[in-house]
């Protein structure tokens, strides 16, 4: 009977010892023999992770067609047809085409956010089976399994430490935590140890940074921690965005408006005795004229142009409605290591013959005393050479800290190849988690020197008691700053070996940090003037992650990080009242993310999340807009988000903000624009109607003007440069609609005052020639709908010429709207399909008379308003 346990995600084994591990998996310390290995394969399935489950074409084409406007396109056309209207069916079917091929190939563009999790699967992994070390398919590997690893490595799986030397493992990916974790086999954890501080395991993923290790495999596949969040962020649906729900709300709003028109123009109908034809006829010109075909087309294209611009920013959009997101966004959560700060270790503090020195973290020269160039050289000395990013080698083996040495060396204008060649090395005794420190040896003028550096208690343990002691004063003081503290010490030995480090002497103290990315503070206080509450939300330690936020200005100096086991206490209540009233959240797990985004988006938040690791997927995935760096970011990550910063820095959220407020104001000014068009068709048919007269224009030409006049300005409305205070108000509200009181007023003032022209001129033309009624108001109505362009672009007046440019689209989409309405009148093919007649000088004059009433009318409201 099979007693081992093949990887249950909720199977912990940190909390034992490692002969209990082994008897639990039914293994030895040489490993697993190939027949036993073979049944739990077969038991198990092979360690990779699922393949996530992908939408088909099918389904995403379906998607885009479940949409209001859509079923009242469909509507109209199925009645065009019943009618014989085949001309109008198949122009509305046009429409329809393109919108749905728009949705269609975006969507599946952006699909498979859990592809890349695939990608961070290692390929291959050396085994212990039958007693002899073997390479063997990472695919292969079981819970049992005795697997060796080196520096330079990626983890192939989860395991149990057996022995280690001297291991580093960079975990920032997973847990969060900045500084490569130091592993030991030896220690036996609490069962409640975070992910982040279990030192005993390996994980899956990470890399080995230095040292060699041995360990037993405890998970593979799905059962990894990798594999948990993989199953935490395919369990995360996707909301609606604010965008999406919008339109659809705007929609619905439409079908009980043209059904409610619809029923009074048809009674209507019929009680003035008119023939059932003319009732139909009058109700598909309704139905036409409702529907406002032109906006999914120009909402998405509006969304596109966000996203060019975004994208000269360094900011790539994987989904559009993402960018009209950014622009209702109320909080900003983001994780720390890589994000808000560098990423890269960086010596912030030396203290060295009793002063203080701050160093400066871009790496610029500076004076130096000659007890702080003796500390940096030594510091160097004691520290291995580091191939720098772009020079080649594996980037896997770089150790931030030594690399952070060695730039603070050169500073000081100290070169460790020069030195080693003067005093050439005789030994090396490797970091240890043991030891707690790790030393070279130096040929200097006939004598054997020991360089040493590591943790302030280990070194002031081999150097003079005198030496250490006031060192170890300041060691607190830079600790307490958030500072991991090294000491660094050097003196004379008798041999290259552990055993000979004695009676050293202390030279001084280095203080390293992670530091705040350029340009993050700045980002941070502009978000704030905007009114955006920035959150972080870390795996790393309490400390860390507190200066880092009181030096950002996201915490005050008086309070204090909440940690992942604070979280896991919480009521709702007070997990409630925590994530809107706290700015820091440290040693927090995927799940801690969710919960916390979660509960931000219960509250009625917009939450953008920035993160870059494996362990922010869910929550790039749950957060309303999933934000990922992309020089930096993991696979995962970036698939999972919305939009990847192709430049990796902080800044560009905020620009991609002020782009996302921008879009929300131009897409406010479109609806507005096709919004007043379409009521003042409306209201054209019903008023005509209630007054017992003709049908002023035919279906065909309603579906050319929402099609062509109303088109091309809207389009230029969605190209307009934002206004100058647009990242210097608050939010929108989250449940803001475009259709507010005060927006469907205007839309009705302005409706109306369209409307009355188009009638005027109808009037005049029933009285004067009866012939020419119907082509008179579609041209007076078109040339009423292109110059209301002007009332649509700003609150204020467009009349001086840097206004009137200041947008050269909406020129060029007025221009092309004319000129297309024009070659409906000359095009005898477009007039003869169109309706339309010749007209008369003085016809002419009346539509131009009455087209410029509604530009003139508006701009004089707002001339007056703005006085």
């Amino acid at each position: 009977m099979r007693l081992w346990n093949h990887g249950s995600v909720a199977t912990q084994w940190h909390d034992r010892s490692v002969e209990a591990v082994l008897s639990a998996l039914q293994t030895q310390p040489d490993g697993l023999t190939d027949a036993v290995a073979a049944e739990r394969l077969a038991a198990t399935g092979p360690n990779a992770l699922p393949a996530p489950a992908r939408a088909s074409a099918l389904s995403i084409l379906a998607a885009q067609l479940r949409s209001i406007i859509v079923f009242l396109l469909v509507v109209a056309i199925v009645i065009s047809l019943l009618f014989g209207d085949r001309i109008e069916a198949a122009a509305i079917g046009v429409v329809l085409v393109i919108n749905t091929l728009i949705g269609f190939i975006t969507e599946y563009r952006a699909r498979g956010a859990m592809d890349a999790l695939l990608h961070l699967q290692v390929p291959r992994a050396s085994v212990v089976r039958d007693g002899v070390l073997r390479g063997i398919d990472a695919r292969d590997l079981v819970p049992g399994d005795v697997i060796e690893i080196d520096a330079g490595h990626h983890l192939p799986a989860d395991a149990r430490l057996i022995r280690a030397a001297d291991l580093r493992v960079d975990e920032a990916s997973l847990t969060g935590e900045s500084m490569p974790v130091g592993k030991s086999h030896a220690v036996v954890l609490a069962a409640d140890t975070p992910l982040a501080d279990r030192t005993n395991m390996v994980y899956t993923g990470t890399a080995v940074t230095a040292g060699l290790a041995r360990a037993v495999v405890t998970a593979t596949g799905p059962a990894t921690e990798l594999g948990r969040i993989g199953t935490l962020t395919s369990g995360v649906t996707e909301e609606r965005t604010p965008l999406e729900r919008k339109l659809d709300a705007l929609g619905r709003r439409l079908v009980w408006l043209t059904l409610a028109v619809a029923a009074v123009v048809g009674g209507l109908g019929v009680m003035h005795g008119l023939p059932l034809h003319a009732v139909i006829e009058t109700a598909i010109a309704l139905a036409v004229a409702a529907v406002p075909e032109a906006l999914p087309a120009v909402a998405t294209i509006a969304l596109a142009v966000g996203m060019s611009r975004m994208a000269r920013r360094h900011a790539l959009v994987r989904r559009l409605p993402a960018v009209e997101s950014l622009g209702s966004t109320t909080v900003v959560c983001t994780d720390k290591t890589r994000t808000l700060t560098s990423g890269d270790m960086a010596v912030v503090r030396v203290h060295a013959g009793g002063i203080d020195v701050a160093m400066s973290t871009a790496g610029a020269p500076i004076d130096a005393t000659p007890e702080v160039v003796r500390l940096l050289e030594t510091a160097a000395l004691a520290s291995r050479p580091q191939a720098e990013a772009g020079a080649g080698g594996d980037a896997v083996r770089v150790d931030p800290v030594d690399r952070a040495m060695l730039r603070a060396a050169g500073q000081v204008g100290v070169d460790r190849a020069a030195m080693t060649r003067a005093w050439p090395e005789a030994g090396l005794l490797p970091f240890s988690s043991v030891r707690k420190l790790m030393a070279t040896f130096h040929r200097v003028d006939g004598r054997l020197v020991a360089f040493v550096k590591g943790g302030p208690g280990a070194v002031a343990a081999i150097c003079g008691a005198n030496d250490a002691r006031d060192l170890l004063a300041v060691n607190e003081q830079l600790a307490a700053g958030g500072l991991r503290v090294l000491a660094v010490a050097r003196g004379d030995v008798t041999g290259a070996t552990a055993e000979a480090l004695h009676d050293l002497t202390m030279v001084g103290l280095i203080g390293l940090a992670d530091p705040p990315a350029p340009g993050v503070k700045d980002t941070i206080d502009a978000l704030r003037r905007a009114s955006l509450r920035t959150v972080m939300l870390t795996g790393d330690q309490q400390l860390t992650a507190e200066v880092v936020g009181r030096e950002l200005g996201m915490i005050d100096p008086g309070d204090t990080a909440i940690d992942g086991r604070a979280l896991d206490r919480m009521t709702p209540a007070e997990l409630a009242d925590a994530v809107t009233s706290h700015g820091v959240f440290c040693r927090i797990t995927p799940e801690h993310k969710l919960t916390i985004i979660r509960a931000l988006q219960s509250r009625g938040e917009i939450v953008a999340m920035l993160g870059d690791g494996v362990n922010d997927a869910a929550a790039l995935k749950q957060a309303d807009v999933g934000v990922s760096m992309g020089r930096r970011g993991t696979d995962v990550a970036k698939q999972a988000a919305a939009i990847v910063l192709q430049d990796d820095r902080f800044e560009t959220i905020a620009a991609a903000v002020e782009e996302g407020r921008v879009i929300f104001d131009n897409i406010r000014k479109f609806v507005f624009y096709l919004f007043s068009c379409n009521v003042a068709e409306i209201l054209v048919l019903l008023v005509s109607s209630l007054a017992g007269l003709p049908l002023p224009l035919l279906p065909l030409q309603l579906l050319w003007l929402n099609l062509v006049t109303d088109t091309f300005p809207a389009l230029a409305l969605a190209l307009e440069p934002g206004a100058a205070d647009v990242m210097r108000r608050p939010p929108r509200r989250p449940e803001e609609t475009p259709l507010t009181g005060e927006f469907f007023g205007q839309v009705m003032f302005y409706g109306v005052v369209i409307t009355a022209s188009t009638l005027a001129a109808f009037l005049w033309a029933l009285g004067s020639v009866p012939g020419q009624a119907s082509t008179i108001a579609f041209m007076t109505l078109a040339f009423a709908q292109i110059g209301h362009l002007g009332n649509a672009r700003r609150h204020g007046p467009v009349l001086t010429p840097r206004l009137i440019i200041a947008n050269p689209f909406a020129l060029a989409g007025a221009g092309v709207a004319i000129a297309l309405q024009l070659a409906a009148y000359h095009v005898s093919l477009l007039a003869d399909v169109l309706g339309v007649q010749a007209l008369g000088l003085r016809a002419w004059g009346v539509v131009l008379l009455c087209g410029l009433v509604p530009a003139a009318i508006g701009q004089s409201v707002k001339v007056w308003r703005t006085r």
